[in-house]
């Protein structure tokens, strides 16, 4: 396979460009910024902005048979015309970049925020639905991306799908983890609403072999073609125990106080409102988005995406926390 994979230098997207060579395919990847480490990789680099014309990309599509789509704007607070830029219209360009250059496999990395309605989903399937109204810029925009991905699918030959990994975690994790960590260092962790929620997690490895299964599987008329799925850990955690015993490992005190859902969810819309009309900068310490989101409960059936396109876990989830926390002892901020 000939594959390109947009964001090869970001979290997810190397494990992807690892997993592709280690498979022995050929790889190529476009990202704005300049990436040595996938050089010395052998993996040909090509710089680009997937917001600009859509002309500049195209050459970086030419000749592959596979593009995953991985680079996006995350996080939940930001100005509008940043997340619509880098998630919508380089979407769009990306779908317009494999129409040119007569790609055939186009994989979405979306996120499962984009049916995240607030409520608690329990072994959800592939069947929630959009919700009415979102929350947060990121996953309104990641739901429309992926709208128009699943849209394209059997237009020029091109055969779509969408993954929706939730909370990828592992090493070499620039943002999820070392923050939460960081928080309950400084005593800003508040346990939110009972503590007794349930959540699935994704081992960053695992979420990239389900990248190339679906890939490899996918084809015009493929069970997949032009469907999301979800992945995650088979084994789903209680999310404050399993971040009790991360924090445990690494000698930081567990979050002791607590905050009601109702409580944090009136406290993120203040927030919100201060940080608007104030004009402050970075994000608020709180949002609607992220207080539903911490006191909800979300897991998700695997069975679609091993019945779909033969998707297994490779790391358990108990290998994969201790990596993790062995990954997160050897950075200076955790040494003991």
């Amino acid at each position: 396979m000939r594959a390109l994979v947009t964001g090869g230098g970001g979290f997810l997207g190397r494990y992807i460009v690892e997993a592709l060579l280690a498979d022995g395919h050929q790889v190529r990847s476009l990202s704005r910024g300049a990436y040595p480490e996938l050089e010395a990789l052998g993996v040909e680099h090509v710089r680009a902005d997937l917001a600009g014309p859509v002309a500049e990309i195209e050459r970086a599509f030419r000749g592959r048979d596979a593009v995953f789509h991985v680079a996006a704007r995350a996080g939940v607070w930001g100005p509008r015309a940043e997340y619509e830029r880098a998630n919508v219209l380089a979407t769009r360009n990306v779908i317009a970049a494999c129409e040119r250059a007569r790609v055939e496999r186009l994989v979405y990395t979306s996120s499962p925020s984009v049916v995240f309605d607030g409520r608690d989903h329990l072994d959800a399937g592939n069947d929630l639905p959009y919700p009415s109204r979102y929350l947060a810029h990121y996953p309104r925009t990641k739901a429309e991306a992926e709208r128009l991905v699943l849209g394209a699918n059997g237009r020029w030959g091109l055969a779509t799908c969408a993954l929706r990994p939730h909370l990828v975690f592992g090493p070499r994790d620039p943002h999820l983890i070392p923050r939460v960590v960081e928080r309950a260092r400084a005593g800003r962790l508040p346990i939110v609403g009972d503590g007794a929620n349930l959540v699935s997690l994704t081992y960053v490895e695992n979420a990239a072999c389900a990248h190339l299964d679906a890939a490899l599987a996918l084809e015009p008329g493929a069970p997949h073609a032009g469907r999301a799925y979800f992945i995650t850990q088979e084994e789903p955690v209680r999310l404050w125990d399993w971040l009790g015993e991360l924090l445990d490992a690494l000698d930081v005190p567990r979050p002791t106080r607590r905050v009601s859902r109702r409580g944090a969810y009136a406290a993120g819309a203040l927030l919100e409102s201060a940080w608007r009309l104030l004009g402050l900068s970075g994000e608020p310490p709180m949002t609607r988005f992220v207080a539903l989101q911490l006191a909800s409960s979300h897991t998700y059936s695997m069975e679609p995406a091993r019945r779909d396109f033969g998707y297994r876990e490779r790391v358990g989830l108990r290998e994969a926390t201790g990596r993790l926390i062995a990954d997160l002892r050897s950075s200076p901020a955790n040494a003991r």
